[in-house]
């Protein structure tokens, strides 16, 4: 058995189930172990004075290099030789650790990349906002200085019911940013975060066993809310009026194209000029909620984005009004013009879902309208530069019925400014599609 070295663990493959061990040749009851996720942490082996075989993680590889981590093997392992039980010592600070040290190590080690999350990829960075958020304004002021150990499946359903009852809320400070509050959608948000690093930490061993499995959270309330063919029309009646009232017109585009895309608002918002291909009738998004994606969009969604100034130096289609960020104040301006409308219950999901119903009022298929929407299922077409003639046709009939709901687009080109048709989205008439 050769010296274990930077090399050799380097080399060793994660094992597809299970676990997979390679030790040193030179210091006893010391290797690596390797799991499916690819993560690899040094171990030792060894019989306390009682004669019991016991096993401690001495750290990831990654953190400490292979001859930090048999310097440490060899300190626990002359405690072995003094009588004491290096496992023991392990297990009591494990046991001593608090919920808010734990948060912390779950954020630490997120942020630098070291926990795979969905597809065993790191965690988003927009994930680890929305965790930090409800780290710092919900978990630790509930239960932050209580170990671990000593947390029941009531403690943490008593913090649920606590969040989703305000205890938590904080009133709204000047400036921008949300308003931590109450409600059982972000109580039991916060419970999935705090199930989700509670399970990281007992796979990395940093707690003895995780005491949220088992908790039940509040069911999330289905938005199914949906504007009506009137209320589409009245929302484009009040678009136009905003633009003779002089409504910015940056947030006037931006809550015109989630309602002929269905796009989610970030991605709206987000959106770079280098994504989009009108030629193509498509936007490459590199990273959404399910991943890159390639998302078909219709006629008139094309001619708003090409119609769109481009700022120097500034990437983002809807840019803001200073700096070199995207514009970020589209909701309120959907408020102000769902206010005109005299329409209520609208919120920029509202919108996507609207452009879902459409799909469906016009015959497509579930499986359809989910790639349209860019939702994360086998089968469909995503992330390919390809999309289909089905998908084309199914975009350019709902987008192009709900274009003619809202009426005239603010700022529309005339007649002849307007570009001839996309190449991309000729001949598309006569291709079947896939229906209810």
């Amino acid at each position: 058995m050769n010296k274990l070295t930077k090399r050799a663990v380097d080399a060793l493959e994660a094992p597809k189930e299970g676990q997979v061990f390679q030790w040193d040749g030179e210091l006893r009851g010391f290797g690596v172990r390797a799991i499916p996720s690819g993560l690899k942490t040094f171990i030792l082996q060894y019989r306390n004075i009682e004669g019991r075989s016991r096993r401690i993680v001495i750290g990831r590889y990654g953190v400490l290099t292979v001859e930090k981590a048999r310097d440490q093997a060899k300190i626990k392992l002359g405690m072995v030789a003094a009588g004491a039980d290096p496992a023991n010592e392990s297990s009591a600070s494990r046991e001593a650790i608090t919920v808010a040290e734990v948060c912390d190590w779950y954020l630490r080690e997120a942020e630098a990349g070291r926990i795979l999350g969905k597809r065993r990829r790191p965690i988003k960075s927009s994930t680890l906002v929305s965790d930090r958020s409800r780290i710092e304004t919900h978990i630790k002021p509930l239960v932050g200085r209580r170990q671990v150990r000593t947390l029941k499946l009531a403690d943490i359903e008593g913090m649920q019911s606590d969040i989703a009852a305000g205890k938590t809320a904080k009133s709204r400070k000047s400036g921008r940013g949300g308003t931590p509050a109450g409600g059982k959608g972000v109580a039991a948000r916060t419970i999935s975060t705090f199930q989700s690093l509670l399970a990281h930490a007992t796979r990395f061993d940093v707690i003895a066993s995780n005491p949220s499995v088992g908790v039940r959270k509040f069911a999330g309330n289905r938005r199914d809310r949906r504007l009506s063919i009137a209320e589409i029309k009245a929302l484009g009646e009040a678009m136009q009026a905003a633009e003779r009232n002089f409504e910015h017109p940056v947030a006037l585009a931006a809550v015109r194209l989630m309602l002929l895309t269905g796009f989610r608002r970030s991605e709206v918002l987000g959106l770079k000029h280098d994504w989009f291909n009108g030629d193509g009738g498509y936007i490459h998004f590199p990273d959404t909620k399910s991943d890159g994606q390639v998302r078909a969009i219709g006629p008139s969604a094309v001619q708003l984005l090409t119609s769109r100034p481009a700022r120097e130096n500034c990437p983002y289609v809807f840019p803001s009004d200073a700096g070199d960020g995207h514009f970020t104040a589209a909701r309120s301006c959907l408020d102000r013009l769902c206010a005109t409308a005299q329409i209520k219950g609208v919120t920029p999901h509202t919108l996507r879902h609207t452009f879902a119903s459409v799909a469906g009022d016009l015959g497509f298929s579930e499986l359809t309208i989910a790639a349209l929407l860019g939702h994360s299922a086998r089968g469909v077409t995503q992330g390919y530069i390809h999309i289909d003639e089905a998908l084309k046709l199914a975009v350019t009939r709902t987008c192009e019925e709900i274009a003619s709901l809202l009426g005239a687009a603010p700022n529309k080109p005339a007649a002849a400014e307007t570009k001839a048709p996309i190449s991309g989205w000729q001949g598309l008439g006569g291709h079947d599609v896939d229906r209810k």
